[in-house]
């Protein structure tokens, strides 16, 4: 950590209120950009693409849930995996707490990735996780969503990751889709975000953010902290203290 300056009151004020402007440009930025992707004209799907849930064989239609608006988290956990990844799981850590008010906004959220159902269905029933999840291990989806690789599309370097070529040797990698469902039934591919576009949606990166020392992703030699785990994983108990102990101290 980099040795604070200790400063007056009035002058931390002065210093704050010149961040607040960079918040407020960031904020306006942020809106602006919401409102071009509002605007981006929409794909229509042509395949009927299939998955696996818990009670067998659906579409993508029913993934909406009877909502217009779907949004997928393209999750990194392929067939023979012993567990999801890391990074996909610490988003989803975020969601379950937003199901409610997305179906307040007509809106469904699932989870879709390569691995077997019963995989799956291991790994969320371990992480206790209630958001809906599917396996398009028998389908294209991921493929055309450019989530999921071939080994031929990676030994020939055809391999397109986040709009544009990529090299990357993996079989799978994160992304999020939105979709829209008409009155007709007719469903439209609308926008993906991939990389680290899916920062946006980890809650706890923005509140360590906050943080004095911020999220620590460099150690005092500059080399990267892969400090994430599945929540499961850490050292530190997974059971939030209560308020008396809180205040109180260990008993």
């Amino acid at each position: 950590m980099t040795t604070p300056t200790i400063v007056s009151r009035d002058e931390w004020l002065a210093a704050r209120l010149s961040l607040l402007e960079e918040e407020k440009r960031l904020i306006q930025m942020r809106d602006a950009v919401a409102e071009t992707r509002q605007a981006l004209p929409w794909v229509r799907i042509e395949k009927d693409y299939r998955f696996e849930g818990p009670n067998g064989a659906v579409g993508l239609a029913d993934l909406f849930g009877g909502r217009s608006q779907l949004i997928v988290q393209h999750f990194m956990f392929g067939p023979g995996w012993r567990e999801g990844c890391v990074g996909c799981s610490f988003l989803a850590d975020h969601i379950d707490g937003t199901l409610v008010h997305l179906a307040n906004r007509d809106v469904a959220y699932v989870a879709v990735a390569r691995a077997p159902y019963v995989e799956i269905d291991r790994f969320r029933k371990r992480m206790g996780w209630r958001f809906p999840w599917v396996s398009s291990q028998d389908s294209d989806f991921n493929f055309d969503f450019q989530v999921s690789f071939t080994p031929d599309q990676i030994a020939s370097g055809t391999v397109r990751y986040n709009f544009e070529k990529s090299d990357t040797s993996m079989e799978d990698l994160p992304g999020m889709s939105a979709f829209y469902r008409d009155e007709d039934g007719t469903m439209y591919h609308t926008d993906s975000v991939f990389g680290r576009g899916g920062e946006e949606f980890v809650l706890t990166d923005r509140l360590l953010d906050l943080t004095p020392l911020g999220r620590r992703l460099y150690d005092e030699n500059g080399m990267s902290v892969d400090w994430v785990r599945h929540h499961d994983r850490y050292d530190q108990p997974a059971a939030i203290p209560e308020i008396g102990v809180v205040l109180a101290g260990e008993r």
